[in-house]
């Protein structure tokens, strides 16, 4: 059920063709671990927050850095130097007082595998592939579905991980792969991260079209998206066996 509250705060949601207090009531009662709280966490945690999800599990083993400021725009200046997870989580927190908020200032991994299994969907706002490997694996061993995501200079992509049902992230990203540092425009961050949570918020409610199978590129130099149809590789190492 609603509260007055919540029927006030989420009044323009809920006047979204298709769109009723039931819908609203999926998100109230869903569960999502989002990994990392950076560029493309911070669109993802607080629109999934202003959305309503009723509880975000929060996880980041870094400090915030005044080099992260152009892109993560849930930290201020006078944020650096605190860990990124329990600050995401207080900034949230004073966006929606309503929802619950659990955050991890850690890896995400193997140790949080209990955490993980509570929730409906994993959130990849990673920026490293070792890591992203790892929550690949865990998607994998618990069937829940994991929305990959990854932005650099101009560009970012973004897919659905189902398993069972479309590539895992190893079958068209190779785990041997090494993270090679490039710049950002914090702007793409945001506009791939927002992606991300319009693609959770989907899939939580059963609305719109998945992005199963299928990889979108978003080119912000040439204001181009396009789509790429991707398949299981048969011979991947990690969920062809």
């Amino acid at each position: 059920m609603l509260t007055e509250n919540e029927l006030i705060r989420y009044k323009r949601q809920l006047e979204v063709s298709g769109w009723d207090k039931s819908t609203q009531e999926k998100l109230k009662s869903a569960s999502v671990f989002v990994a990392g709280a950076g560029g493309l966490g911070s669109p993802v945690l607080y629109y999934l927050a202003a959305a309503g999800v009723g509880h975000i599990k929060i996880c980041d083993r870094d400090k915030i850095d005044l080099s992260n400021l152009n892109r993560q725009i849930l930290y201020n200046t006078v944020d650096t130097d605190n860990w990124k997870a329990e600050t995401a989580s207080a900034k949230v927190s004073q966006l929606n007082d309503e929802i619950k908020i659990t955050y991890f200032n850690s890896e995400a991994g193997w140790p949080l595998l209990d955490e993980i299994k509570e929730c409906g969907i994993i959130v990849d706002c990673l920026d490293n592939f070792e890591s992203r490997h790892i929550l690949n694996r865990i998607s994998l061993q618990t069937g829940i579905p994991m929305i990959h995501a990854g932005v650099s200079e101009y560009y970012g992509q973004m897919t659905f991980l189902q398993p069972g049902e479309t590539p895992c992230l190893a079958c068209f990203i190779p785990e041997d792969i090494k993270k090679e540092t490039k710049g950002i425009v914090g702007a793409m961050a945001g506009i791939v991260g927002s992606m991300q949570a319009i693609e959770v918020i989907k899939f939580l409610t059963d609305t719109g079209d998945i992005l199963k199978n299928r990889l979108l590129h978003i080119d912000g130099k040439l204001m181009n998206i396009t789509t790429l149809t991707i398949k299981r590789n048969p011979d991947c190492k990690v969920c062809s066996k």
